[in-house]
């Protein structure tokens, strides 16, 4: 059945979707290319930072994937996502399975990193909130998917099913939920992630240096926004989240990731569209104020707040 909400729901971009995603991969390209033959130092970080920027357009694009608003047809929509994925890299089909469970479990138990909750091991607490911001998270995303296709059984042993572990990190729900995901379509997609990898360093003559320098802005980069867009946010599934206030040119790269509140709640709308479903009467703080109040550490659970 067709709800009004569907009718209603503003068209996919695809055509523009599909040029910003070629053009976001050229200009990544360019700038991998850039850090790698540079002799100068400065350019070679200049290049870094560019890629950590493009490369985020390209995330936004596999983001808009997940949710099946990249491309109307299902099967364009996936393999456009495939092709986003690899220059994460990661596999699309995960991304999927983590990205959807992450929009069912927001703000819950399983994901208040920025609190702490009576019983929790603080130093597990402040190690996965330090991840994040340092950029360490984004090397979770790789490695933990080379790991699944060649290990699948490893999975169950990382889950920590039934320990503190796994139920105050949510190792236990995200990872579970992962071992029921086709596990063929996930090597098929790792493979292809490694082959785009390896194509871009023999076909760019690719060093080591800049390879590494542009991957490591964007881990950076890519991470300092994965959790200050919920950081302090009401403890609420749709609503436990914050519509950012950032520099324009900066929104635009992000294909307005930064409107998250109005993501959470309409997660089908296209990101050209998020700025008309912006609540006005809600709270906008700026990105760079949520991030720098994150490097102060998780804080105590305020007695007055419930859990979803």
């Amino acid at each position: 059945m067709t709800t009004a909400d569907e009718h209603a729901r503003p068209p996919i971009p695809a055509t523009l979707n599909i040029v910003l995603l070629a053009s976001a991969m050229t200009a990544c390209a360019g700038a991998l290319w850039l850090a790698s033959h540079a002799t100068s130092l400065p350019v070679q970080l200049l290049a870094a930072v560019v890629f950590s920027f493009v490369n985020n357009t390209v995330f936004s694009l596999l983001h808009e994937a997940t949710h099946g608003v990249l491309h109307p047809r299902r099967r364009v929509n996936d393999w456009l996502g495939r092709v986003a994925a690899a220059w994460f890299p990661t596999s699309f089909t995960m991304q999927r399975a983590f990205h959807l469970n992450h929009h069912r479990n927001n703000r819950t138990r399983l994901e208040q990193f920025d609190y702490f909750r009576p019983g929790d091991n603080r130093w597990l607490k402040r190690a996965q909130w330090y991840a994040i911001l340092s950029g360490l998270y984004w090397l979770f995303v790789p490695v933990g998917a080379v790991a699944f296709a060649l290990v699948p059984g490893l999975l169950h042993r990382l889950r920590g099913t039934g320990t503190h572990y796994g139920e105050q990190t949510g190792a236990d729900a995200y990872l579970g939920r992962l071992e029921a995901a086709p596990g063929g379509a996930i090597r098929g997609e790792v493979l292809l992630a490694a082959l785009v990898q390896a194509g871009l360093v023999l076909a760019l003559d690719l060093s080591v240096m800049g390879w590494g320098l542009c991957y490591a802005a964007f881990a950076i980069n890519w991470s300092a926004l994965q959790y200050a867009d919920h950081a302090w946010s009401p403890l609420h599934v749709r609503e436990g989240a914050w519509d950012l206030r950032v520099a324009a040119p900066v929104r635009w790269l992000f294909l307005n990731y930064h409107y998250h509140r109005a993501h959470h709640c309409h997660p089908h709308v296209p990101w050209l569209y998020l700025g008309r479903y912006v609540d006005p009467a809600v709270t906008r703080p700026s990105f760079l104020r949520v991030w720098l109040s994150m490097w102060r550490g998780p804080r105590p659970l305020p007695a007055t707040v419930e859990d979803p």
